[in-house]
């Protein structure tokens, strides 16, 4: 059989296997809270739940390519983005002892009213609907040439199979499913790193030494992932939504799993980056040590992509669900939030068919939210309502400079890539900050 048609038989296979496994929501406490047989998911569920709901497709194909351009700093710097789990757990738990708040929504709307809510929720909307494409690109992008037929029937049908078990059962079936694809992705990392140690000349000591801890050569990224992590995790409904369905204790205690976990699994995998660059490969890491080794091994690749994408693209539906059902409040019915998936999966598939500037247009980056750090930095300070607009503004402003390669040059105090999104990211900060306690200084 060709490896296309393996590909194909691991698609459909696994779908329609999660598709029979997942269960049927009944409920809307079910459908959008995962509260199965009026039980909340304990903490070894949603700490493997967050962490395969995080490494999604994109992330982990970053993470090949990092290792294969910096070796393993580029590993480390990648992971340093799953600090934001730590960060939302601790302060998410704050929000729900200390102030009582049962949702990010509803802390917005009490402190800086309705239409802070609705900007907010327009940054996420718009997170949600990029990570429907940036992942079934990824999935298409293994099944041909991009813009060729089999590429784009492999987008339309995987991106239909993982929504007929996301209706199915909401976050329920997002949760559940995502435990058997964290098992899955484990399973499949031990045998690809496996593979790669059992070659003679590749040992530990080459990944020690496959990297220099400069800023020129990956720690730019780590610092900015480091700075990102302050915002980043709350305009993500995926993360944030995961938040508030155990109780405190177990959602913090998730969190902080997750957060070494989850760096740990990243810079794992960006072990086959590393394995590439003593290889000499080019390209894409995964896709090339996947080649080297043969068609089992390169399956085994292609099926963690699928597994990581389904998780991802099934969390993003039922949190695009309950943000329109809960939320917002326009419809919390069963029927709504199946509808509602139905809708995202729909508009984020729309892109695909266009060219990539569009694509890059409809990308809200880490950067543009950085804005958000103190909003739940400082949840407790009392401000006025304009301070939430004055910083999120600033984050967007920033966010735009480097977009467009604006920033001045001057304020750039390091070399090499991703120096300019390192000091981008600290002086935007700090604006945010700034202008985020203005209105109160001048209160006082």
């Amino acid at each position: 059989m060709s490896t296309e048609l393996w590909q194909w038989i691991l698609v459909v296979g696994s779908s329609l296997l999660l598709f029979l496994l997942s269960p049927y929501a009944k409920t809307t406490e079910s459908f959008f809270k995962a509260n199965h047989n009026k039980k909340s998911p304990n903490v070894l569920v949603l700490t493997g739940s967050l962490i395969i709901s995080w490494i999604f497709a994109k992330s982990i194909t970053n993470a090949a390519n990092l290792g294969l351009d910096f070796g393993i700093v580029g590993g480390v710097a990648y992971a340093g983005y799953y600090l934001s789990f730590a960060v939302a757990g601790l302060l998410i738990y704050q929000l729900r002892t200390k102030g009582g708040y049962t949702s990010i929504h509803q802390f917005l709307t009490s402190k800086f009213g309705k239409k802070a809510v609705a900007v907010f929720t327009i940054l996420i909307i718009i997170r949600l609907f990029n990570e429907v494409w940036s992942n079934t690109m990824v999935i298409g992008s293994y099944f041909g040439e991009t813009g060729s037929a089999s590429y784009y029937t492999a987008i339309i049908v995987f991106t239909l199979l993982t929504l007929s078990y996301a209706i199915k059962g909401g976050l329920s079936s997002s949760i559940f499913t995502d435990v058997i694809q964290m098992v899955l992705f484990s399973v499949l990392l031990i045998i690809i790193l496996y593979t790669i140690f059992s070659v003679e000349n590749f040992t530990a000591k080459d990944i020690a030494t496959s990297g220099t801890w400069s800023f020129e050569l990956g720690l730019n990224l780590f610092f900015a992932a480091i700075i990102q992590s302050f915002s980043y995790p709350f305009h993500d409904p995926v993360l944030t939504d995961r938040a508030f369905i155990s109780s405190p204790k177990v959602t913090r205690k998730s969190f902080l799993w997750a957060s070494l976990l989850g760096a740990i699994c990243i810079v794992l995998f960006s072990i086959i980056g590393v394995y590439a660059q003593t290889q000499g490969f080019k390209g894409q890491a995964a896709v090339e040590v996947g080649k080297a080794f043969g068609v089992v091994v390169l399956l085994v690749i292609n099926f963690i992509m699928i597994t990581s994408a389904a998780s991802t693209l099934d969390s993003t539906f039922s949190s695009f669900s309950k943000l329109l059902a809960v939320d917002l409040g326009l419809g919390k019915s069963l029927s709504f939030g199946r509808l509602a998936m139905v809708a995202i999966a729909l508009l984020g598939t729309i892109p695909i068919f266009f060219n990539a500037e569009i694509l890059s247009a409809t990308t809200i980056s880490g950067t543009m939210v950085i804005g958000l750090t103190p909003i739940f930095l400082f949840w407790n300070y009392k401000v006025p309502k304009i301070s939430f607009y004055l910083s999120v503004g600033c984050g967007l402003l920033f966010g735009f400079l480097l977009i467009f390669k604006a920033f001045p040059e001057a304020l750039i105090f390091t070399k090499g890539r991703y120096a300019d999104l390192l000091w981008v990211n600290v002086w935007g900060i700090f604006s945010c900050n700034i202008l985020y306690f203005v209105p109160r200084w001048i209160k006082q």
